[in-house]
């Protein structure tokens, strides 16, 4: 049996609806989703939180949220950037997932909804009783090997969400 893993599910922070001209994708952060990107990482930095392996999805609100929480990670942590993130669904996140190596003892999946609040419900039912609003990082425990994550694999240890001014 692999040594326990344990995955961040990270919702990106609020995002700026202001130009009706660009894509979703192209969304940047709105002011909210800043200040609530700043207390992600004071919250990162408290706990201890720096993952081996972060994969963020491509889109502009999303990276944003990243650059905003990698001032609170070890230099040590990888960063990826991928497409296939964007808009994708809980079973596209777990076949990603299944693709990390067993030597990586944690992940941060940086992505958009409903796919994550779809995977966290899958991964442990308890986590469907409070969804993921922007900003929102889902801490799960599992107890084998990425290669075997599948629904109920996965326990539900910890959840924080910024508060402050919308």
């Amino acid at each position: 049996m692999s040594p326990a893993k344990t995955l961040y599910l990270l919702r990106h922070a609020k995002s700026s609806w202001d130009d009706a001209r660009l894509a979703d994708h192209d969304r940047p952060l709105a002011p909210r989703g800043v200040r609530n990107t700043a207390a992600l990482a004071v919250h990162l930095r408290a706990a201890r939180i720096s993952p081996a392996l972060i994969l963020c999805s491509s889109a502009q609100r999303a990276r944003e949220t990243l650059a905003g929480v990698v001032p609170a990670l070890d230099d040590e942590t990888v960063i990826l950037i991928e497409d296939r993130l964007y808009g994708a669904g809980a079973g596209k996140l777990i076949e990603r997932l299944r693709e990390v190596g067993e030597s990586i003892a944690s992940v941060m999946v940086i992505g958009h909804n409903p796919g994550l609040e779809d995977l966290a419900a899958g991964l442990d039912p308890r986590a469907s009783a409070a969804p993921l609003p922007t900003a929102a990082l889902a801490t799960f425990e599992l107890g084998g090997s990425w290669a075997d994550l599948a629904s109920g694999a996965a326990s539900l240890v910890d959840r924080y969400t910024p508060r402050g001014p919308a």
